[in-house]
């Protein structure tokens, strides 16, 4: 299977990469931000997940299919409000992706939460 771009309608990058690939039935999401959605850390977080789901779908997959998620603040003291909101996301799923989470000195557009998934196509191979 060759390898593929994931891509959304009206998606940004911020430098010369992919929003996501896919080959032989793992795709990788790039690190997804939102400092256009507000000031605070669930804002960004609720924002950065709308754009998770939106390439997961666009990959022919859902947050069902994620294995690992990586978490980037940059400040460990919103952990908290980051958790709630991505709880709340991941209501319904039998089974949670593995997960890290941890600070940064620095998040690219003075973003406060980045947050990174790789997921499988069940469907294939």
């Amino acid at each position: 299977m060759a390898k593929e771009r994931i891509d959304v309608e009206g998606g940004k990058t911020y430098g010369p990469y992919s929003p996501g690939v896919k080959a032989n039935g793992v795709v990788w999401l790039a690190g997804q931000i939102a400092p256009e959605a507000g000031e605070d850390t669930a804002s960004q977080t609720a924002a950065s997940l709308e754009k998770i789901d939106s390439l997961l779908d666009a990959a022919g997959v859902n947050k069902n299919d994620i294995c690992f998620a990586q978490v980037l603040l940059e400040n460990i003291d919103d952990f908290a409000e980051m958790n709630d909101v991505y709880s709340s996301w991941l209501q319904g799923i039998e089974i949670p992706p593995a997960r890290a989470a941890f600070e940064v000195s620095a998040l690219p557009r003075g973003a406060k939460v980045e947050i990174v998934v790789q997921a499988i196509d069940r469907k294939c191979c």
